[in-house]
């Protein structure tokens, strides 16, 4: 099947066009700067080039409207006509407790994505103007639902919730939920296929890390604990997102800095983490640089950034009773190699040994020793595969 999958966000929409079954990207592109007047599709051509088109798009239906038209373009199209397509993938940020897999998008469930706005006020909002936006552009395409939040819905109570009142809990649904569940569930399934394993006999610990970061504990093929939670603001020290901290220390910085909500959840959301204490980047890249030339802040931000990564391997490691597989994915666990190699090496406590001559960017590649307790691989995500596998089994009714 042809299958196209939407990652729509408030200002930009992520498009590919898979097919399910060879695994083959037939179009790959995105609009940014939804809403401004110098908003643009950008778009891979097959033998590699890139193109940009300049228009007005002041909406998500107009920005997916482009996207169509690009598709069945005579030139650089890669369908004829859009009957070709036979259904859209949406990734979804949040299903709260309401979805514990990808669902066919229907009325019930487009209201049950539209009760969880209030816990992800900026993405189910976007998620589901895209959702509208194929409704009357494509009338009739069966739609699939993609839930970040799916693949944890397996975690036991005493993982999930928080110790704050039942009432938070059971009037406002405040518990963990966790993110990034497409990019778990994929590295995961894909680093057993890799090394030969039987998913479903595994401990393993997956490690998304990019400028958003989590790490989900995984027994037996399900998830059992992970690092964010209610939102993706807990966990990891992420780019710009603060992680773990105090509570109390956020109501005293609400008092003495006189912030109001709005003004905490920028600090917490946009202004913290990398980002907050470098004052340089939010990009780990510029981090390693100045790590480099020598810069304090910049090593500090990187000994903060690698604990925290290496504190929830060990935690989630005791959750577990033991590891068998770690699995690094995303755009830093993928790339940059120094992280890697320290965390690794500071793991020989559980029985890891390192190969720095398998330590390269970008592809699988077994990182331990032969003669490691434990397998650590690298694995590129691929959730838009995922999303497209995920809509082609449910809409042919697998």
């Amino acid at each position: 099947m042809k299958i196209l999958v939407l990652n729509c966000g408030s200002s930009s929409v992520k498009y590919k066009l898979i097919d399910s079954e060879s695994k083959e990207v037939l179009a790959d592109g995105g609009v940014e700067k939804i809403g401004l007047p110098d908003s643009f599709l950008k778009f891979k051509r097959p033998d590699g080039t890139k193109g940009v088109i300049t228009v007005n798009m002041p909406d998500a239906k107009e920005a997916v409207k482009n996207v169509l038209n690009l598709l069945t373009d005579p030139k650089e199209g890669a369908v004829k006509s859009l009957d070709e397509i036979d259904a859209v993938g949406h990734r979804v940020v949040h299903g709260m407790d309401k979805f514990s897999k990808s669902m066919l998008i229907t009325p019930e469930v487009i209201e049950k994505i539209q009760e969880c706005y209030t816990v992800a006020p900026l993405h189910n909002p976007a998620n589901m103007a895209g959702i509208d936006a194929i409704t009357q552009l494509m009338p009739g395409k069966p739609q699939v639902g993609v839930f970040d939040t799916a693949f944890h819905q397996t975690m036991p109570a005493k993982a999930y919730m928080y110790p704050l009142t039942w009432e938070a809990y059971e009037k406002h649904g405040v518990r963990r939920y966790g993110f990034h569940g497409t990019s778990h569930r994929y590295v995961s399934r894909r680093a057993c296929e890799f090394l030969g394993l039987d998913y479903e006999k595994q401990r393993i610990i997956t490690c998304h890390i990019g400028n958003g970061a989590s790490i989900t504990a995984i027994k037996d093929g399900v998830s059992i604990d992970t690092s964010m939670g209610l939102t993706p603001t807990e966990g990891l020290m992420m780019g710009t997102r603060c992680g773990d901290v105090d509570p109390g220390a956020l109501v005293y910085l609400m008092k003495r800095m006189n912030l109001d909500v709005d003004g905490l959840s920028n600090l917490i959301n946009k202004k913290s983490g990398v980002a907050g204490i470098s004052e340089i980047s939010s990009d780990m890249r510029s981090i390693e640089d100045g790590v480099a030339k020598g810069d304090e802040r910049c090593t500090l931000t990187m000994d903060m950034y690698e604990y925290r990564i290496l504190k929830y391997i060990g935690a989630y490691a005791a959750a577990l009773g033991g590891v068998d597989v770690i699995v690094f994915t995303g755009g830093v666990g993928e790339n940059q190699l120094g992280t890697r190699e320290v965390i690794c090496r500071k793991l020989e406590y559980l029985g890891v040994t390192f190969n720095p001559e398998a330590n390269k960017r970008g592809i699988e590649t077994l990182l331990s020793g032969p003669d490691s307790k434990v397998k650590v691989v690298a694995i590129p995500t691929d959730e838009e595969l995922m999303i497209a596998q995920d809509t082609a089994e449910i809409v042919a009714g697998k």
